[in-house]
């Protein structure tokens, strides 16, 4: 649907739609009808998310793209420290209808916002270094001269399908672009990350209660410091993304996490904070290098596709991997802990050669770029 319909009035929809959905709480026949909205809900963050990643393209050059999705990472990530807060304080005051039209106005006013962006409105087929409109006839540079027929012997020049439909032809083509390099390994690592985190999540709580005998309120403070590590990787990721290629990105992302899993294991509350410390930060990393690789190394009329299939790669996993994790902390805390550190640094490692074998193979090359 998002290389289907024109993007940002399709963003302005959802969002449109969404907040008349949640007016309906306000005449709810019963508490029943939140989960019918809340499906609603999770529809619209697929078409959101990947709207979104595609747009984003649109209308920032390529070296921005980094930047701005590690800000809005940090914008998001500080919106989950406090948004809970205000909620129930909003509700403990004013009570639910309060909280269900604040839910509705926000919608409206982030439709708003998608409508002041300008997408760039550059012909598909003109190349960055020649904006200006050439004379009439004059071919393009970097684009075949159709104009003239071709010999009888001469071979056809492959014109790309570029029609779009609901069916899986149009589905497999995002997903064989989502499976070419240098988009595979930062998703690739991305999912195997986030997976681990679902899966680490009973342990870490385990460990807080039973092995530290600590209340189960403190996960407040391990929450907290993992917001404010992903605040912080949030704002740091787009340098490196600047100076690193995604694959390497995403790698050290969960190379910290993994180290991050080491210190939630240990007999000690100060080790557990700086480990969620490190998740906060290296989360964010594998996920920012997964979405910007999409977005830099996508054709643009595949983006919506990509970043629809590559959100399903990163965060599908994790729903077997969350009872998994419970499952696996009948044998204690510290075994899910410190299998999901030897996975993403095994993935970590893994990646980093790759990327490394790569680079060599290309500087080898004749014309090769590192």
């Amino acid at each position: 649907m998002v290389d289907r319909l024109p993007r940002r009035p399709l963003l302005i929809t959802v969002d449109l739609v969404i907040s008349a959905v949640i007016l309906t709480l306000l005449a709810a026949p019963s508490a029943v009808w939140i989960y019918p909205v809340l499906l609603v809900r999770g529809l619209s963050y697929v078409l959101l998310d990947a709207g979104e990643t595609a747009l984003l393209p649109a209308a920032l050059p390529p070296g921005l793209l980094g930047d701005v999705n590690g800000w809005r990472s940090s914008a998001q990530e500080g919106a989950k420290l406090l948004a809970p807060l205000a909620g129930a304080a909003l509700y403990a005051w004013r009570g639910p209808h309060a909280v269900v039209l604040l839910c509705a106005v926000l919608p409206l006013a982030t439709a708003t916002m998608y409508a002041l962006v300008r997408p760039q409105s550059l012909p598909a087929d003109a190349p960055p270094d020649h904006p200006q409109p050439l004379p009439a006839g004059a071919p393009r540079p970097g684009v075949p001269d159709h104009s003239q027929p071709l010999p009888a012997d001469a071979p056809r020049p492959e014109v790309p399908d570029r029609r779009v439909t609901l069916g899986w032809s149009s589905v497999r083509a995002g997903i064989a672009a989502l499976w070419r390099e240098p988009i595979r390994t930062p998703v690739r690592i991305a999912g195997v990350a986030i997976a681990v985190s679902g899966m680490t999540t009973a342990a870490v709580l385990l460990h807080l209660v039973s092995g530290l005998h600590r209340p189960a309120t403190d996960l407040g403070f391990l929450s907290s410091a993992q917001g404010a590590g992903s605040i912080a990787g949030g704002l740091l990721v787009g340098r490196l993304l600047a100076r690193l290629s995604a694959a390497r990105v995403a790698a050290l992302g969960a190379g910290l996490f993994g180290v991050a899993c080491v210190a939630w294991s240990l007999p000690w509350f100060p080790a557990m904070i700086t480990g969620s410390v490190l998740a906060g930060l290296g989360l964010p990393w594998t996920l920012i290098a997964g979405i910007t690789a999409i977005q830099t190394g996508t054709p643009e009329h595949l983006l919506g596709r990509v970043a629809a299939t590559g959100n399903l790669v990163m965060f599908g996993p994790i729903t077997l991997a969350i009872p998994i994790g419970a499952a696996l902390s009948g044998l204690g805390a510290r075994p899910p802990l410190l299998l999901g550190a030897g996975l993403v640094g095994a993935v970590a490692l893994l990646a980093t050669r790759a990327t490394g074998r790569s680079l060599s193979g290309s500087r080898g090359r004749p014309g090769g770029a590192a």
